[in-house]
C-alpha cells in the first residue's frame, strides 16, 4: 500500500480505501464483512468510509463492530451527512439541526468518540452555505470530527465554500467524494482543477463503476448470478451500465491489462490513480479475496501510451 496526503491537510489516506455502500447491511452478512475488513487492514487499507444512510444505518452498525478492538488511532474514520435518516423534516438536508444529529447517531452505530473525515453527502441548496459550514465548523471545535469534506458537489459550490470558509475563519473543507472512473470523468473539466487551486483532494467512488469495469458482465449475456446487478440496490445503479457499446468497450480493454501485467479492475483502480489529484479510491468487496486483488493497484504507474490505448479502446462511450 501507499499513501498520499489529502488535500492541503496534515492526514495521510491510504490510495486505496475500503468503503461499504452496498454491501455491509444489505449484500453482505456482518461475519463476512468483518473478514473483508481485517483483509483492508492486513492489504494496509488504514481508510474506511461510510455514511449515515447507507442500509439504514446498518452499514455504520456493522463497520463499528468490525473496527471494535482495532487501535484508533491506526486508522481513517470517514462517513457522510445528507440524506433523510428519518420521516421528520429536520431529518435531512444540511440544516444545523441534522448535521448535529446525524453526527451523534453515526458516532453511536461507529462505537467512537470521532470521525477522521465528516463530508456533505451532496449540496443543500435550501440551507445558507453559511449554516452548514457553521455546524461543520463547530463539530471540528468539539472534537467529533478532525476534518470536513463534501461529496458530489460542483466546482462552483467548492469555490463558493472555500471562499466563505475564509471570510468567516471556518474550518475549510480538504476533499470531495465524486464518483470517478475510466467511463465517468465528468470531474476533470472544472471540479478537479478547481480543488487542485483550493488545496482539496478527491476521494473517489465506483472506480471499477460497481464491477462493470472488471469485464464480468458480458454483451448479449445476463449479469452473472449473485453479482451487484441482480441485487435490489445496487441493480437500480448499475442497470444504465449494462448497455452493449459500453460492454464491448470494457472487453477491448483486456488485451491493455494483460500487456500492463494487471486484471481489469486493478487496471481500473490504477487509472484513476493516474490523477495526482486523487488522494485515494473507494473500493467495495463482498469477499475478502477481491479486497487482496484490488489493493494491488496501489502504486501502479501506467505509461502514457497504456493511457492512450484505453481511451481508444472505450471510444464514445466515455462520459466528460
Amino acid at each position: 500500500m501507499e499513501y498520499r496526503r489529502l488535500g492541503q491537510s496534515g492526514l495521510t489516506v491510504s490510495q486505496i480505501s475500503y468503503g461499504n455502500w452496498i454491501t455491509h447491511g444489505d449484500q453482505i452478512e456482518a461475519e463476512q464483512a468483518v473478514a473483508c475488513v481485517r483483509a483492508a487492514f492486513d492489504a494496509g487499507i488504514t481508510t474506511f468510509d461510510t455514511a449515515d444512510v447507507y442500509a439504514g444505518g446498518q452499514a455504520e452498525s456493522v463497520l463499528g463492530e468490525a473496527l471494535t478492538g482495532v487501535r484508533r488511532e491506526s486508522y481513517e474514520l470517514a462517513t457522510k451527512v445528507f440524506w433523510p435518516t428519518g420521516p421528520g423534516q429536520n431529518d435531512k438536508g444540511l440544516g444545523r439541526k441534522h448535521i448535529v444529529e446525524s453526527m451523534n447517531a453515526s458516532l453511536k452505530r461507529l462505537r467512537t468518540d470521532y470521525v477522521d473525515l465528516y463530508q456533505a453527502h451532496r449540496y443543500d441548496p435550501t440551507v445558507p452555505l453559511e449554516e452548514t459550514l457553521r455546524a461543520f465548523d463547530d463539530l471540528v471545535r468539539a472534537g467529533k470530527t478532525l476534518y470536513v469534506g463534501v461529496s458530489e458537489w460542483s466546482a462552483d459550490q467548492i469555490a463558493d465554500a472555500v471562499r466563505l470558509a475564509g471570510e468567516m475563519g471556518l474550518d475549510r473543507i480538504i476533499s470531495n467524494q465524486p464518483q470517478y472512473n475510466m467511463l465517468v470523468r465528468a470531474i476533470e473539466a472544472d471540479v478537479v482543477p478547481t480543488s487542485a487551486r483550493s488545496g482539496i483532494s478527491q476521494i473517489v467512488w465506483s472506480p471499477i463503476l460497481q464491477g462493470v469495469l472488471t469485464g464480468k458482465y458480458l454483451p448479449g449475456q445476463p449479469p452473472p448470478p449473485g453479482s451487484r446487478a441482480t441485487g435490489s440496490t445496487g441493480a437500480t445503479f448499475i442497470g444504465q451500465w449494462l448497455r452493449e457499446d459500453v460492454l464491448a468497450g470494457v472487453q477491448n480493454l483486456k488485451p491493455i491489462a494483460t500487456d500492463a501485467g494487471l486484471s481489469l479492475a486493478q487496471l481500473a483502480v490504477a487509472w484513476v490513480l493516474q490523477n495526482d489529484n486523487v488522494a485515494s479510491a473507494i473500493i467495495g468487496a463482498t469477499r475478502p479475496e477481491q479486497v487482496r486483488e484490488n489493493v494491488k493497484a496501489a502504486g501502479v504507474v501506467l505509461s502514457p501510451e497504456i493511457m492512450a490505448r484505453i481511451d481508444d479502446a472505450l471510444g464514445a462511450v466515455v462520459e466528460r
